[in-house]
């Protein structure tokens, strides 16, 4: 179970619907990647990289991408999500971006 932290909670708008991709590495670190087109229709991303046992690695919010559809906000969000989990890239912690 993934302990959600205060950048998803921020995020979360029950009002929009989110495509999500989900997923469990080896290792068993799990990654929430949610897209959405916000109520102004722009895209938005946020991405979540967590412990096995569910603690926070990473949260991030993306609130504009411009030219991006949610399919590719998707699949970018699982790269730099799974870049995170290896090592690869730095977690941002609890990062919001413009």
């Amino acid at each position: 179970m993934k302990n959600r932290g205060p950048t998803f909670w921020s995020w979360s708008d029950a009002q929009l619907q989110a495509t999500a991709h989900e997923e469990e590495l080896d290792d068993g670190t799990k990654i929430d990647v949610q897209a959405r087109i916000s109520k102004t229709g722009g895209t938005q991303m946020f991405l979540g990289v967590y412990t096995e046992d569910g603690r926070i690695i990473t949260e991030e919010i993306y609130d504009s991408l411009p030219g991006q559809t949610t399919s590719r906000a998707i699949v970018s969000g699982t790269q730099r999500a799974r870049a995170v989990a290896i090592g690869a890239s730095e977690p941002l912690r609890t990062a919001r971006h413009p």
